[in-house]
């Protein structure tokens, strides 16, 4: 296998499926594997190179199977195991990689582990959480928070012990600082290495460890005096994660990627201190493939905003591989979070995949995004998302961006033939795939031939950037010596002084040359060659 196969990640496109959302194939109005298997030729057309399934491991879905209790076996909501390699033969046999999502940093409660810990303080998986005793006046041990709100600690009345759990208290963390946990949880990597599977997507891959001394963590020192809607922002969190040993195990983790031929990795940074600094950290010295964060997942929309992410990050980790998105299953969907910046929807939707696809680095899109699809409008009564539920209305929860794919324009979208799990709006359920399927000038098609354009141009899967303009509208960089990228993202015309050797357009939106004057209406973008 030569360096190109073995490192097919980089410059990758992946596209991210959302299992319980993306088709149903036995009626029941939860997506499954099977529907996935009977959709695959869809992402295939696409051009992408590769997917990305969020959960789909045996869970009591308190968060949509971010809370596993069996790592080496399939839900029975989703399917089976011979439904999963059936899944991935097809998506092999389509040219597609499959990536898998592992949630490491905890499970859930009722997984067998979590069952016999909280038993006692002498069983042979005592250690395997992080237990505390309560202060003497009967407190938690520290300050530490939950996402989710309220303390991060839970109290146990068996064990008579605090357990920590970063997100629901139905989400024990677990202790990696013993090996016989890290030992294990490898070993659940390496099941799914043994079917097959092209590598994985790390959720909370910065949560791994925590403080063996369980100080306290600080006040965040950017806190104004207006107070957050979720208080765990409200602290820095020092010691309940991004610990330097987190650091040690992945380059275990990488370790035994490196066993299997053409594995890749890209972990989920969640931080927002310094979190460039930490993706570039995070994929340096043999340790993950690539990382994200969430400041491109942002409300931000400006050519600063962009400019600075990508120069930071190779400034920072000139050896380290980012892996950039503009929208996934946590988020509101970016046509929503950057609606101010537009009077037509489709325009910005094309732009932003135009963007996306010209950045350096590896990229990935999330289901329904080459629809051009919006947040969905949901009732607090049809909430499912305890986010949502918790902080509702000030925070409305992730359910908006994790509405069922929309396959046609019918009752359900064709995702299903009963009620969904998350009901299809008016709204979602205008952007289809049946009606842009054959429409030359749709968001569907523009997306099957950005993909098909970047990987005619190398320039855009490997070539270095120059940025040589982000002012207030316009942003322009070189990929490559070759390549010049030109980007209005503002909602009213602007100008561009081309006085380069970049002279031939090779493809615009909303966009013309007038002899050295670039003109771009809103949203309007060109990519122009030597």
């Amino acid at each position: 296998m030569n360096l190109t196969e073995q490192e097919w990640w980089r410059g990758s496109v992946t596209y991210q499926i959302y299992p319980r959302s993306f088709m149903d194939s036995n009626g029941d109005g939860i997506g499954d594997i099977p529907g996935i298997t009977s959709r695959l030729d869809h992402i295939a057309d696409l051009g992408v190179d590769a997917i990305w399934l969020s959960p789909f491991f045996t869970s009591p879905m308190k968060d949509m199977g971010y809370d596993v209790s069996n790592y080496t076996d399939i839900d029975p909501s989703f399917g089976t195991l011979a439904d999963f390699d059936e899944m991935i033969a097809k998506a092999h046999r389509l040219g597609l990689k499959v990536i898998i999502d592992q949630v490491l940093s905890h499970t859930s409660d009722q997984h067998p582990h979590f069952l016999e810990s909280r038993q006692d303080q002498t069983n042979d998986k005592a250690d395997w959480y992080v237990w505390a005793d309560a202060k003497p006046d009967g407190s938690p041990p520290n300050n530490w928070l939950s996402i989710f709100g309220g303390s991060g600690w839970q109290w146990d009345t068996r064990r008579k012990q605090y357990y920590f759990h970063n997100f629901l208290r139905q989400q024990p963390d677990l202790n990696f600082h013993n090996p016989d946990v890290q030992e294990w949880i490898l070993s659940t990597v390496r099941f799914w290495l043994e079917r097959s599977v092209d590598g994985f997507r790390l959720d909370t891959v910065n949560y791994y460890f925590h403080d063996k001394l369980l100080r306290d963590n600080a006040a965040d020192f950017r806190q104004k005096s207006v107070t957050d809607w979720n208080p765990y922002n409200m602290q820095y969190h020092l010691f309940s994660k991004n610990q330097p040993e987190n650091l040690v195990f992945l380059k275990k983790f990488r370790a035994l990627l490196d066993e299997y031929e053409a594995t890749t990795s890209v972990g989920e940074i969640g931080e927002s201190h310094h979190p460039i600094e930490m993706m570039g950290e995070y994929t340096t010295d043999q340790r993950l493939h690539m990382a994200y964060s969430f400041e491109m997942l942002s409300p931000s929309f400006s050519p600063k905003h962009f400019s600075k992410q990508v120069t930071e990050f190779f400034r920072l980790a000139p050896n380290g591989w980012p892996c950039w998105a503009f929208s996934n299953h946590d988020v509101v969907r970016h046509i929503s979070r950057w609606k101010k910046h537009t009077e037509d929807p489709t325009a910005l939707a094309k732009q932003a995949c135009a963007l996306l696809l010209s950045l350096e680095g590896s990229v990935c899109l999330y289901q329904g995004e080459e629809l051009g699809q919006q947040e969905a409008d949901l009732n607090y009564d049809e909430l499912v998302d305890p986010q949502g539920i918790e902080f509702w209305p000030e925070d409305k929860g992730r359910d908006g961006c994790r509405t069922p794919m929309n396959w046609d324009s019918s009752e359900f979208s064709d995702f299903s033939s009963s009620p969904p799990w998350l009901p299809v709006k008016d709204a979602q359920r205008q952007l289809n795939v049946a009606d842009q399927q054959n429409d030359p000038f749709s968001v569907l098609n523009f997306y099957r031939d950005m993909l098909a354009f970047r990987k005619k141009i190398p320039a855009l899967r490997n070539g270095k950037t120059q940025f040589i303009k982000d002012d207030d509208s316009l942003l322009a960089y070189v990929r490559g010596d070759t390549i010049l990228c030109i980007f209005n993202l503002s909602n009213t015309f602007a100008t561009y002084q081309n006085t380069t050797e970049f002279s031939q357009c090779i493809k615009f939106g909303n966009a013309n040359i007038e002899e050295q004057q670039v003109v771009l209406e809103a949203n309007g973008f060109i990519f122009l060659s030597r």
